[in-house]
């Protein structure tokens, strides 16, 4: 176990989790690096863990530690900068008439719970999350020790199609999870973030965290269409030698 020097950090400590199966390279085994004890994560030591690549899922903060794979690549968007492209334009003006978001803190809701059943099965079948229980859900996404709330998206009827739990930090808003209606025609997954976007602009706060980029995985290499961002690389955030035109396959240079 280690301590950072900061004094923030003076009570904490961190340590690598065994090995387990990468849940977005197949093939490939994964490490974690967790912040312990996790009830000492506080509002202040917690924002300055998400400038350090950690995320949280419940009580526990951690960031990939897998040795000599590199694939996890933080990354966090510039709000105040961010202009969307024409693609993201479009998305943007055919969804808001259609869906109306309303934030609140975490709290249980069937229907929540319903929906995030729908959006596993149909979007992850076989990866575990799909036969989480009541408990299960809970603890992943309703507890938390930090400044958590929810945006609750509803169409037009009433009808929910998206919930997207999300965390205050000092320099930002961190996305922890998003869940949706997978039957809903429209780019759900990506007008959340766009929403995301535009509230960290309402709060004044400069940077959407996303969480981490994997170039090699089709389910996280979205994330470096919203430009500008930065990484993190040898802890430090910088913004990449963008690709030409809407390109993700590869990892951004640094």
């Amino acid at each position: 176990m280690s301590k950072p020097s900061e004094s923030i950090f003076r009570h904490l400590q961190f340590y690598t989790t065994a090995s387990y199966p990468c849940s977005y390279l197949p093939g490939r085994m994964a490490r974690s690096e967790v912040a312990a004890p996790a009830h000492l994560v506080d509002e202040a030591a917690y924002s300055r863990l998400i400038e350090r690549g950690f995320r949280r899922s419940g009580l526990f903060t951690y960031r990939p530690s897998c040795g000599d794979c590199q694939a996890c690549i933080p990354i966090r968007v510039d709000a105040q900068r961010f202009q969307r492209d024409r693609t993201q334009r479009k998305l943007w003006h055919h969804m808001q008439p259609r869906l109306t978001a309303r934030c609140s803190p975490l709290h249980w809701d069937p229907e929540h719970f319903q929906l995030y059943q729908r959006y596993q099965h149909k979007r992850h079948p076989g990866a575990g999350m799909d036969q989480d229980d009541q408990e299960q859900y809970t603890q992943f996404l309703l507890t938390s020790r930090v400044r958590s709330e929810m945006a609750e998206f509803h169409d037009t009827d009433g009808v929910l199609r998206m919930v997207s739990i999300m965390d205050r930090v000092d320099t930002g808003v961190s996305a922890v999870y998003t869940f949706y209606d997978p039957d809903f025609h429209g780019s759900l997954g990506t007008y959340g973030i766009l929403w995301q976007l535009d509230y960290c602009r309402t709060l004044d706060l400069p940077w959407l965290y996303l969480g981490y980029w994997i170039g090699e995985s089709r389910k996280m290499a979205y994330k470096s269409r919203f430009r500008p961002h930065q990484i993190l690389r040898g802890g430090v955030w910088m913004e990449p030698a963008y690709p030409p035109g809407n390109a993700t396959a590869k990892s951004p240079a640094a």
